[in-house]
């Protein structure tokens, strides 16, 4: 599968759409207030809204090679949720990890455009707080299309996996550390090679890279914070009426597979696609497989 570096879609480019003839200028960053802050966004397209939410250590740029895709058949919108880039950021700021406040702030995103139904198309802790919003705002959503979100509550008290938990909890520690001690360049290449494998930071572009590094304040808040991280449960899932796309790498760690099962288990509307060659961010990794699910899976929906 090739792989399309979201650096070549230039933040000033200027994407022609197909047979609607809408333009959109991907530097056009707009700023809407929701929920007591300030949050930047992107879009193209015409049409009913698809929603895009990024991961951590990324912003709105993470889908710039994706919006074109959509834009022909869908608003495309993506977004920078609170304490990413260009919003106000700071190590002291909402953590990337605080899913439940991640997803109030979407459902007020979406009032603030004057949006009633969307589609969701959401990566990582992104999809974590997409979960979230389907489950309290039911009445916003039309569909889900979520990769791998890192919904550690679907696994608590089941003992077969007690130690692929600590396991997955020890490789992180030494990222987190250097996050507290204010060690970015040693911080981002640590956690994004326990998410996506070995190799992982170096594959990156260099436009990844400096994403990464504009966004690091809110991995910092994760690795400071003292407050409980937000749990999301089998019960929650199965509230969740709408069509739910789940996809995820062959290559991802075993960690995102064990919650995967679990949250094809849970919903009561799903389908699962599984990227080949693909690890944790199948969205960069294999861009071009990612849109045609997801394109075909809207379509559907």
């Amino acid at each position: 599968m090739r792989r399309l570096a979201f650096a070549r879609a230039t933040i000033g480019a200027l994407f022609v759409m197909g047979a609607i003839s809408t333009t959109a200028v991907a530097d056009d960053v707009k700023r809407v207030s929701a929920n007591g802050t300030e949050l930047a966004y992107v879009e193209a397209g015409r049409g009913e809204a698809v929603i895009f939410v990024h991961g951590g250590l990324q912003d709105y740029r993470m889908w710039a090679a994706h919006l074109p895709k959509f834009a022909d058949r869908y608003r495309a919108i993506a977004y920078s949720r609170r304490n990413h880039f260009p919003n106000d950021v700071s190590p002291d700021g909402l953590p990337d990890a605080a899913a439940d406040t991640h997803g109030e702030d979407l459902a007020a995103f979406v009032r603030a455009l004057g949006l009633s139904k969307v589609r969701i198309v959401a990566h990582s802790s992104g999809a974590h707080a997409a979960l979230f919003f389907a489950t309290r705002h039911p009445d916003m959503l039309i569909s889900l299309a979520l990769n791998e979100p890192p919904a550690t509550g679907l696994l608590a008290g089941r003992p077969d996996v007690a130690d692929t938990l600590k396991e997955w909890g020890g490789k992180q520690v030494p990222a987190r550390e250097a996050a507290k001690a204010g060690d970015a360049q040693r911080a981002i290449p640590l956690f994004v090679d326990v998410v996506g494998g070995p190799g992982a930071y170096e594959r990156r572009s260099d436009a990844d890279k400096r994403m990464n590094l504009d966004n690091v304040a809110s991995f910092q808040a994760d690795a400071k914070t003292k407050l409980p991280r937000p749990v999301f449960t089998c019960e929650m899932a199965k509230a969740i009426k709408v069509p739910t796309l789940l996809s995820g790498g062959e290559r991802s760690p075993k960690f995102f597979h064990l919650i995967m099962d679990q949250l094809e288990s849970c919903l009561p509307i799903r389908e699962r696609i599984t990227v080949a060659g693909s690890s944790h961010t199948v969205p960069s990794e294999s861009p071009a497989a990612y849109d045609e699910a997801v394109l075909a899976f809207v379509g559907k929906h």
